[in-house]
């Protein structure tokens, strides 16, 4: 089967990809004081990466990511999890929030919490089961190539 690629949403999907990361990543750090959040932000890096499945299928999309998609769904939940048990070790109950200040050269003073490393974690998982999904749309059946499908159906 030949696949005729459309230029228009080639080139709108290149221009709109990058710009739509930002703002998860954006949606993902903001969370905490506006509306966002791992959850979202993850939602929203998933949308840009659907849009580049749309445009190119599955090659396109294993061309973004040097990673498979378990990688992600692993190590989301090892930071979520880990989120949720390092408390436990201090004698404080699970998920409880810690804040740090930083003072970083070029940028100033930044606060980080324990609780944007929980989103991250739920950031990732989002994305990886995400990209396991488009894997399991993009991929063919090993030996199916021109094969009839099962049931006579055309």
């Amino acid at each position: 089967m030949i696949r005729h690629r459309s230029l228009i949403l080639d080139t709108t999907v290149r221009l709109v990809f990058d710009a739509v990361l930002v703002f998860s990543l954006y949606l993902l750090f903001a969370g905490h004081n506006q509306p966002g959040g791992g959850f979202v932000g993850g939602l929203v890096a998933a949308a840009a990466v659907a849009l580049r499945y749309l445009a190119g299928g599955l090659s396109e999309v294993r061309t973004i990511f040097a990673i498979r998609p378990w990688t992600f769904l692993s190590i989301g939940l090892l930071l979520a999890v880990g989120t949720a048990i390092v408390p436990l070790l201090f004698g404080a109950p699970p998920l409880d929030q810690a804040a740090w200040e930083l003072d970083l050269p070029l940028l100033g003073k930044a606060k980080a919490t324990s609780a944007t490393v929980f989103d991250a974690g739920v950031y990732l998982v989002v994305m990886g089961v995400i990209l396991m999904a488009f894997e399991g749309l993009g991929e063919h059946a090993p030996g199916a190539e021109g094969r009839e499908p099962e049931g006579g159906g055309r």
